[in-house]
């Protein structure tokens, strides 16, 4: 399996269920305000999959995905924007209604919304778990998987035009740099597969590792 340089490797893999997971994160014992868990992994991971299915398990939760809070804005420069606009006000109990000033500019409709009293909240994105928003989540879910097979979806779901290459590389210039850095695998509560080799059904159930080695 090619990981991220530096990647520590995960072993012991097994298979949990999604409630069993949810279980584990409720016992933080995390009142009066919902709790906050970031999904990260490499573009083509699984983390939009992941974070519905755990939506699905947890009726009272919501989804945050970075990709629209950095809408037009930056690849990863938008720690300020999710600090200040979406876990300041979910760490005080109260409902997050966010318009970018990307989205005004670009009259994109809507807005950011988490209403009050959720009982998770479930942050998605490549750049989730890092130094900047420890203060600010209380648990994480590293998706580690083979690059290539997470290449290869992202080239299925994003097509392989030159503009979309360039894309690609432009923002493979500032993730790697951030993920040597970050080393967000050693930072995750839990490591997950994003391609697993053990038999389950992913609409239920979630393969984790015992341990990373490296």
């Amino acid at each position: 399996m090619r990981l991220h340089a530096g990647e520590a490797e995960g072993t012991g893999w097994h298979v949990v269920k999604l409630s069993s997971l949810v279980q584990r994160f409720a016992a933080l014992g995390v009142t009066g305000r919902p709790l906050v868990i970031a999904i990260d992994g490499r573009g083509g991971a699984g983390k939009s999959t992941l974070a519905a299915r755990l939506q699905a398990t947890v009726p009272a939760s919501e989804v945050v995905h970075t990709d629209d809070v950095a809408w037009n804005h930056a690849f990863f420069d938008w720690g300020d924007l999710l600090v200040s606009h979406v876990l300041r006000p979910l760490r005080r109990g109260e409902a997050v209604e966010f318009r970018p000033r990307a989205w005004i500019a670009h009259d994109r409709p809507g807005a950011i919304r988490v209403p009050a009293r959720m009982d998770v909240v479930w942050v998605e994105g490549t750049g989730t778990i890092r130094a900047v928003f420890e203060p600010w989540i209380d648990a994480s879910i590293w998706l580690q998987g083979d690059l290539d097979e997470q290449e290869r979806r992202l080239v299925a779901r994003d097509g392989d035009s030159s503009a979309q290459r360039r894309h690609v590389a432009e923002w493979l210039a500032e993730e790697v740099p951030l993920m040597l850095r970050e080393q967000p695998w050693h930072r995750a509560t839990v490591i997950a597969a994003s391609t697993p080799d053990v038999r389950h059904d992913p609409s239920s159930e979630i393969v984790i590792a015992s341990q990373l080695v490296g």
